[in-house]
């Protein structure tokens, strides 16, 4: 079976259909632009989301095509995940992020999204990779990290 754009598609068990090329997605390039499913997707937050914060960020803008088609650029997408991070982790609102932009400009955004070139290069798997931890289990890391490090110095000892 095939799509409208002549791509292969199979049936699930559901009976479903599914594009063979949509599971085995390839990865782009940290500087390719991306779909508004793509960076829904990335991010975990609906469309409607993406295109509501558009409206109240003016500092996002992604490129609109044929049809009103979005495609978002790398930058566009560190300053999308720096929104998501203070309004879903952080707990500010909408008018607070609104401030800090006013205040501080998106390099508050790009700094809190670690946008480096380097990160981004790995865009992809940046959702796995390890987070710092809050300020609140610091310490009883630090304790932790104490107790490890005397653990190591008395096996040097004994060895």
């Amino acid at each position: 079976m095939t799509n409208m754009a002549g791509q292969c598609m199979s049936a699930d068990s559901a009976g479903v259909a599914t594009e063979s090329a949509r599971a085995g997605r390839t990865r782009k390039s940290a500087k390719a632009f991306r779909t508004i499913s793509e960076v829904s997707d990335i991010l975990d937050v609906p469309q409607h989301v993406l295109r509501f914060w558009e409206t109240k960020f003016s500092q996002i803008r992604p490129m609109k095509r044929g049809g009103g088609r979005r495609y978002y650029r790398p930058g566009d997408v560190i300053l999308l995940r720096g929104v998501r991070e203070l309004l879903y982790d952080d707990g500010y609102t909408i008018k607070g992020v609104q401030k800090l932009l006013r205040e501080g400009g998106v390099k508050i955004l790009q700094e809190r999204a670690n946008g480096t070139a380097e990160q981004f290069a790995h865009f992809e798997s940046q959702d796995d990779a390890p987070r710092p931890a809050p300020a609140a289990e610091n310490d009883s890391l630090e304790a932790v990290l104490t107790e490890l490090e005397d653990i190591c110095r008395r096996l040097r000892k004994a060895l």
